[in-house]
């Protein structure tokens, strides 16, 4: 039997993008200049990801700001003040506010995946951002004449519209990123912001089909940035039973870097649906030193001792760098990763199949 196996989304940009970027910033070059170091880059990793020989592609996020921001990228209407997501080594990320409304997404992730589509005709994943991350754009103290009822009723509509752009142009699969699910638990240990982040999800979810719910998937990780994190202190167990409400076909969970993966399986295992497949994380993205694939086959066996074989597959814990200015890990450690990803899912798959 095989064992699917997917990338998260983001690799490491190369260096001459890196360069680009911040030539691009400072007004050096043009932006049709930036687009063609990208477009370079996005042709760069689907070969490479080829060339390993991934069942599923990424375009490895190239062309993204950041796995959260691409929707707002270019919104004149917002202020820089706004949330601030701290990791563990001290540094932080703050996202923008919105000042005034309607809400409305300037980039649709369906470029994107076109985009991709013209370098390879093997199936593409698309990473979208989770409508619940983008409701943290509205502020506590309101817009005037924009309540935030009717912000997230146009919130709801691009989201829909994002994931619907996606599957129309033939993703393989549709993953929402939803980081902020685990984070939630530490900002309100009481869990009311994961059940509104879980229901306002499920607002966008249930407006498609049974058929159309099983090419979506949801990421989930303890964040991954500069080498660390924003919640791996909080329990897991507090966020997967809920997780698992979402009307989606395929769950991504980070699990290579948990101090107790047999216990967080077994919490999978009793609340995973019957009708959803769990992607397991096997490779650590801020773990320096590259996994073996003897590594990633154990964790693979050690996994289906308490799932499914038929409901199992396997994954990255994160994208290698969600925002485009982490250099914290190389280009070729991503892939060295990968690599023992493919190789330690063969392996486990031929000790399954006897």
């Amino acid at each position: 039997m095989g064992i699917p196996t997917e990338p998260i989304g983001s690799i490491p940009r190369p260096p001459a993008l890196l360069t680009a970027l911040a030539d691009h910033a400072a007004g050096r070059i043009t932006a049709g200049e930036l687009a063609e170091h990208q477009d370079k880059a996005v042709a760069d990793t689907i070969a490479r990801l080829t060339q390993l020989g991934c069942p599923v592609l990424v375009d490895g996020e190239q062309s993204k700001p950041s796995f959260a921001t691409y929707p707002i990228n270019g919104l004149t209407d917002l202020s820089p003040d706004g949330a601030i997501i701290p990791f563990a080594d001290g540094h932080t990320r703050q996202l923008p506010h919105l000042t005034s409304g309607p809400f409305s997404y300037q980039t649709h992730a369906d470029t994107y995946l076109k985009a991709a589509q013209r370098h390879t005709t093997l199936p593409i994943k698309q990473a979208v951002i989770a409508p619940s991350a983008l409701s943290l754009l509205y502020p506590a103290g309101g817009i005037p004449g924009y309540p935030r009822e009717s912000f997230i009723a146009d919130l709801v509509d691009a989201a829909e519209a994002d994931i619907r752009g996606c599957l129309d142009a033939g993703a393989h699969v549709v993953q929402l990123d939803f980081t902020e699910g685990r984070l939630s638990l530490k900002l309100d240990p009481s869990g009311g912001v994961l059940d509104a982040f879980i229901a306002l999800n499920n607002q966008v979810l249930e407006r498609f089909t049974t058929e159309e719910q099983a090419r979506i998937g949801v990421h989930t990780c303890p964040g991954g940035d500069q080498d660390s994190t924003h919640s791996l202190d909080i329990d897991y167990a507090g966020l997967l039973p809920k997780l698992f409400q979402l009307q989606a076909g395929n769950f991504y969970l980070q699990l290579a870097s948990e101090p107790d993966p047999d216990r967080v399986l077994a919490i999978i295992a009793t609340h995973l649906p019957a009708r959803a497949r769990a992607f397991i994380g096997v490779t650590d993205p801020i773990n320096p030193t590259p996994e073996t694939p003897d590594q990633v086959r154990d964790r693979v066996l050690a996994a289906a001792r308490h799932i499914p074989p038929a409901q199992l597959g396997t994954c990255d814990d994160c994208g290698f760098s969600p925002f485009a200015d982490d250099t914290s890990t190389s280009r070729d450690l991503a892939f060295a990763k990968i690599t023992a990803r493919l190789e330690g899912t063969a392996l486990a798959a031929d000790v399954l199949t006897g």
